[in-house]
């Protein structure tokens, strides 16, 4: 009984150990150029990631972007949804270890129909590494 107790309380602990490591990685911060009023003007950003090479980033991946909608119903189960919609792809300018500067390689508003707040990247929106 005690060596299944032992085994128990060392699984608990592994896998409460390991969701300590999953980590969100995110836009943390959206520099752009200043609007100078010229006609054509194109307004360049860039666009700052919690992601690095130490996360297997270098200069050229490309990295998908996702937005958690949540929407609440209220009237039938008063449940919470969360949806998970593609917003766009950055492509990586500069990597360092933690972090990347990258620019906006494709965006998805406009492509279907799904309405977005906001149809540009922002920050707190998901970041993965894209996986053809």
């Amino acid at each position: 009984m005690k060596k299944h107790l032992q085994i128990c309380l060392f699984l608990i602990f592994t896998f409460t150990a390991s969701m300590g490591f999953a980590r969100d990685y995110i836009i943390f911060s959206i520099a752009q150029d200043i609007p100078m009023g010229i006609e054509n003007e194109k307004i360049t950003k860039n666009y700052y990631v919690n992601m690095g090479e130490k996360q297997g980033l270098e200069n050229g991946s490309v990295l998908d972007v996702y937005r958690v909608i949540s929407i609440l119903d209220p009237y039938q189960t008063k449940k919470r949804f969360n949806h998970r919609v593609k917003v766009g792809e950055l492509k990586v300018l500069h990597a360092e270890d933690t972090s990347a500067i990258a620019h906006l390689n494709e965006l998805e508003a406009g492509k279907n129909d799904i309405h977005y707040e906001i149809p540009g990247l922002m920050i707190g929106d998901h970041v993965e590494v894209k996986v053809d």
